[in-house]
């Protein structure tokens, strides 16, 4: 007569598996199989295990000699199934991915489930769980740029060094500047805010024409030096060096990293008293060092 192995229990395995037994939104079939393991830990045989919980000696057997050789793991998920999948739906996926990835739709900038779905001849949830799975996602576009300086990274790492380890006795301003700022009015005073409204303002607005916003982060303290000006010039970027020298103690050795434009490389520019020397350190960003 064969004998039912015994099962010894640790006192996590006792109490998770007593949760999983109690559990109101544990599935059904965990429930059943952290049944059988407790009571084949007290010792009960399989056929009074089956009997008690209403199933057959066989998903006895299966569970206790599941748990005996794989624990916890082996009750918790199930083992994989046999069979291979059909041909025609791995050759459908196949030609749902070569599709979204390497043909244009006509007359559209992006495959849709649906539009992709009346091309192949399919349905378009059977699209989106293949998009899903293998993480497509044709309607977002992200833009990028290679830089063709071939002393890109070791200008990259100029820059990224004066952000994470600025050097003692100094301070590192990231400067850029915001141009054509619409400043706007609206034509009536907004309606005093109260219980149960809002804060109001008016649809239609009058133009006080524009204005540019010259600023410096100052990325140790995370505090920002600004100003605005009426024009974009060379004359209004050096007004705003100046407002940052006179800020800046004297002490301290003056770090600025700021953008490529043509204002920033004006000759008059370049002949700041603080500013030594310029490195284009990317693309769009040199640094100047004091």
């Amino acid at each position: 007569m064969r004998i039912a192995p015994s099962i010894q229990l640790t006192d996590p395995e006792r109490q998770q598996l007593a949760q999983w037994a109690r559990g109101r939104r544990t599935p059904a079939r965990l429930v059943l199989r952290a049944k059988i393991a407790l009571f084949a830990a007290e010792g009960h045989d399989n056929q009074h295990i089956a009997a008690a919980l209403a199933t057959s000696r066989q998903t006895v057997g299966l569970w206790r000699h599941r748990f005996l050789t794989q624990r916890l793991a082996g009750l918790a998920q199930d083992a994989p199934r046999g069979g291979r999948p059909p041909k025609p739906r791995q050759a459908l996926i196949a030609r749902i991915l070569q599709t979204t990835t390497q043909v244009a739709p006509p007359a559209a900038t992006h495959w849709s489930t649906r539009t992709l779905a009346r091309y192949l001849g399919t349905n378009s949830a059977f699209v989106q769980r293949v998009w899903i799975a293998h993480g497509l996602q044709p309607h977002r576009v992200r833009t990028f740029k290679l830089s063709q300086d071939p002393h890109f990274q070791d200008k990259l790492e100029d820059v990224v060094g004066l952000y994470l380890h600025p050097p003692e006795h100094a301070v590192v301003l990231c400067v850029d500047e915001k141009s054509q700022i619409q400043a706007l009015d609206r034509t009536q005073p907004g309606l005093p805010l109260k219980k149960g409204r809002c804060g109001t303002l008016t649809h239609d607005y009058k133009r006080h024409g524009t204005t540019t916003l010259f600023a410096a982060l100052n990325v140790a303290e995370g505090s920002v030096l600004s100003t605005c000006a009426p024009r974009h010039r060379h004359q209004e970027w050096l007004k705003f060096l100046r407002l940052i020298d006179d800020r800046v103690p004297q002490d301290k050795a003056l770090h600025l990293i700021a953008d490529n434009y043509a204002t920033h490389k004006h000759p008059v520019v370049q002949r700041c008293s603080r500013a030594t020397h310029v490195c284009t350190c990317t693309s769009s960003r040199p640094v100047v060092r004091g």
